[in-house]
């Protein structure tokens, strides 16, 4: 007996439903959110590497200078500009001495004064020193003759006090020359401390460098300290670097160096860690360091940026991984480990690293073992896994 055409339709219908509904279970457990999570993975392989620091860092100069007034003024001259080499001791800028020579040329006057009142008081002394010397013969010549009873004792009270007022004289132009010397002491004194005011508002070099900076025009006012040139020895140039603080172990000086300059990114220059600053900076969490140049570059410039590589000595043979299979979970840090198919977290002890994503592994894992690097999703203990090549295919590639 034939089936009727409505029969037909019906299964029709129901054997095209249960296709459908195969197709989306396969769909479901192939690509879905049901299928196993892609990855791909690579082996433990055991060797050592050179560990190596990065950081960024800015040229600077260790030795430089801010040529200023110590007193406030007007620039009067400025005799040399940016770039310009100078010589220790070369006379750079001038500031406008006001009334100090004036001033120099009253003291200089005052001092011949003062000289001349000393020779006064010295004269004195000396016409002191004999009417002492006269008064006492007449008074020794005097008590001789009282002796004799040849003059009345009046006599010779007056010859006692005629000497008494010359050792009196004596005292006064003693002190009077005293007084003179004192003065002299003083306006040469004045006069020296004007003449080192005078000297600071010509500029000098204190080195041989070049002028970095100029900062004031003539016949601009300046205050006390504010720098009018600012000076660098080109030879002092080195590099003060900046490294995360995590990863600066092994920081010390005398680590040799790679330079590559912002101005010459294909020429690696050789250089060393010169010294490690005590002080970090606590807001960006970076450590400072000065790194010296072997030979400084020609056309080097003050603030370029550099990149600056560290090598730090080789590490003894250990375990290696890529740093992008390490992860986190909890408070443990480790890696997710194959094990009969099932990925299995095995936490580790690290040690150093190199910058090129090799992670040392001290304690958790041995050479062979096979880790996740990358998942499509975060792994679980009850993950289903299927590895991968890759997880995205490269432009191009067949589906």
């Amino acid at each position: 007996m034939s089936k009727s055409p409505a029969l037909r339709r019906r299964l029709a219908l129901a054997g095209l439903a249960l296709a459908l509904i195969a197709a989306l279970a396969f769909v479901l457990l192939r690509a879905g959110p049901l299928a196993p999570t892609r990855v791909t993975v690579s082996r433990v392989t055991e060797g050592s590497f050179s560990p190596a620091l990065f950081g960024i860092g800015t040229v600077e100069a260790r030795r430089s200078w801010m040529l200023g007034p110590t007193v406030a003024g007007r620039v009067l001259h400025v005799k040399v500009d940016v770039g310009d080499p100078v010589k220790a001791g070369q006379v750079l800028a001038e500031m406008d001495p006001v009334d100090l020579e004036q001033r120099l040329a009253s003291l200089d006057a005052s001092l011949a004064r003062a000289a001349s009142a000393r020779a006064a008081a010295a004269a004195q002394l000396l016409d002191a020193r004999a009417r002492g010397e006269l008064a006492a013969i007449n008074l020794r010549r005097n008590q001789d003759l009282a002796n004799q009873n040849f003059i009345s004792a009046g006599a010779l009270e007056a010859r006692l006090q005629e000497k008494a007022s010359a050792d009196a004289a004596l005292e006064a132009a003693q002190a009077n020359l005293n007084g003179a010397g004192q003065d002299m002491t003083r306006l040469q004194a004045d006069r020296a401390a004007l003449q080192q005011q005078r000297a600071t508002v010509r500029l000098l070099a204190p080195s041989d460098g070049v002028v970095s900076s100029r900062d004031a025009e003539p016949g601009s006012t300046v205050v006390a300290g504010q720098p009018v040139l600012r000076l660098i020895d080109p030879a002092s140039l080195w590099i003060r670097l900046r490294l995360d603080q995590g990863r600066s172990a092994g920081l010390v000086p005398g680590l040799k160096a790679q330079i590559n300059l912002r101005s010459q990114p294909q020429a690696t220059l050789a250089g060393s860690v010169a010294r490690v600053e005590l002080i970090s900076d606590s807001v960006a969490e970076e450590r400072m360091a000065q790194v010296s140049f072997d030979a400084a570059p020609a056309g080097i410039s003050v603030g370029e940026m550099a990149e600056v590589t560290l090598q730090l000595p080789a590490t003894p043979k250990a375990p290696l991984v890529s740093s992008a299979s390490i992860t986190r979970q909890g408070n443990s840090i480790g890696v997710w480990r194959i094990e009969a198919g099932k990925p299995v977290f095995v936490a580790l002890k690290l040690g150093s690293s190199s910058l090129d994503g090799q992670v040392q592994v001290l304690d958790g894992l041995k050479a062979g073992d096979e880790v996740i690097v990358y998942s499509q999703k975060a792994l679980g203990s009850d993950s289903r896994i299927r590895v991968v090549d890759a997880l995205v295919k490269p432009a191009g590639a067949a589906p």
